[in-house]
């Protein structure tokens, strides 16, 4: 792909987190595209890495063939705190990864005394701040042409407008994402503004799944964790798509796979051993877990969640938004982005895709965001409501 950077890391220094102080907080990212054009902010989701490899990548929206060309566009991908990423290819060794400047903030790469199960609590806020800090500082942007994201991804675009309403240019390009995106400054894709207490129920399992296996040992694994990974890859895969599409058999993605068991074995616990560190999975399924606008300069997470002011703080955003929930999400349920927009006093579009792919509506079987290929969008224009 042209025009893309190796993953660049970039040191806040002294980062207070929810949780606790990080020493030396790094945030992973990466560009595509030339400084010079429109920048869009595209922050990972659950699972997502920059280095595009486990469950999922990053660069699935992002191509001249796809709905975020790099060469009309600035893209920058932001990876959450806990995410892991690592630019191997700047290490001599993995024993330098704690000492060297290739590391990120995430428990699995953290010095004593904040390394493993001791990595403090971090909140989306946390995360967009220092997101901020990199698109100012790092790359020297003055305003954001538009906010995108999915799943988490999409929670993080909730907090951009909630907290930076300054920073989005008012309205979006009309070629920008084709005529779907018009007069949109954030898109949140399979996400909410707030994590709902069914969505936290649902965590609690894959959470548990790996948290009680006999080999995570409380955080304090010496190896990986094989039998812990494999029970959460499992718990969580249910989830993840809806029960027609099961019952339709699409786990064998058109004969790649022979049966349920193969599948789950190849996507689901392939997609995370070998590339993700247990005790990153739950610093970030914690962040998952507590996201909530209404929280955003409060000190502390509450823990019961406040519909007033949750309310209140979707009627004072200023962005357009685009809000695109599956039609069969069972974690992020259409029926949660209708309240959400109709809390919003901006003109907010929702849009529900029609798809049985249940939370992956978004992707084709090789992993493609086929709901913003050009084709789809033009078609797409017509079905706001």
């Amino acid at each position: 792909m042209s025009h893309q950077s190796d993953i660049q890391f970039y040191h806040h220094g002294r980062f207070r987190v929810t949780g606790g102080v990080l020493p030396d907080a790094v945030t992973a990212y990466r560009t595509y595209g030339q400084p010079g054009n429109p920048c869009i902010v595209f922050p990972t989701c659950y699972g997502g890495r920059l280095d595009n490899t486990g469950l999922l990548g990053q660069d699935y929206m992002i191509g001249t063939d796809k709905a975020l060309d790099p060469s009309k566009y600035f893209i920058v991908t932001l990876a959450l705190f806990s995410n892991g990423e690592v630019n191997m290819q700047s290490c001599a060794a993995f024993q330098e990864l704690l000492t060297s400047s290739c590391q990120s903030s995430s428990p699995s790469n953290t010095p004593a005394p904040y390394n493993g199960p001791y990595f403090p609590a971090v909140s989306y806020e946390d995360n967009v701040r220092a997101q901020y800090a990199v698109l100012t500082q790092a790359l020297n942007i003055q305003k954001a042409h538009c906010v995108i994201g999915f799943s988490m991804g999409a929670q993080q675009a909730y907090y951009w407008a909630v907290m930076y309403p300054d920073f989005v240019e008012k309205y979006a390009r009309v070629d920008l994402l084709r005529a779907l995106l018009t007069a949109s400054r954030f898109v949140a894709v399979c996400g909410s503004a707030r994590t709902s207490q069914h969505n936290k129920c649902f965590l609690e399992g894959p959470k548990a799944a790996l948290v009680n296996s006999k080999d995570f040992d409380n955080g304090h694994y010496t190896q990986e964790p094989q039998l812990g990974i494999r029970a959460f890859a499992r718990v969580y895969s249910a989830w993840a798509y809806g029960q027609t599409w099961f019952r339709e058999h699409g786990y064998l993605m058109d004969g790649l796979y022979s049966s349920l068991d193969n599948f789950l074995r190849a996507e689901w616990e392939g997609g995370f051993l070998g590339f993700w560190d247990a005790n990153d999975l739950i610093t970030l399924l914690h962040t998952w877990q507590t996201g909530d606008v209404s929280l955003v300069g409060k000190t502390g997470l509450i823990s019961c969640a406040d519909d007033h002011a949750f309310a209140t703080a979707l009627a004072g955003i200023k962005a357009k938004g685009l809000v695109m929930p599956s039609r069969t999400d069972l974690y992020f349920p259409p029926e949660d982005s209708r309240i959400e927009v109709s809390l919003m006093k901006n003109s907010a579009k929702l849009v529900v895709i029609d798809s049985v792919w249940g939370h992956m509506g978004l992707f084709l079987n090789e992993g493609q965001a086929w709901y913003f290929s050009p084709e789809r969008l033009y078609w797409q224009k017509s079905q706001y409501y």
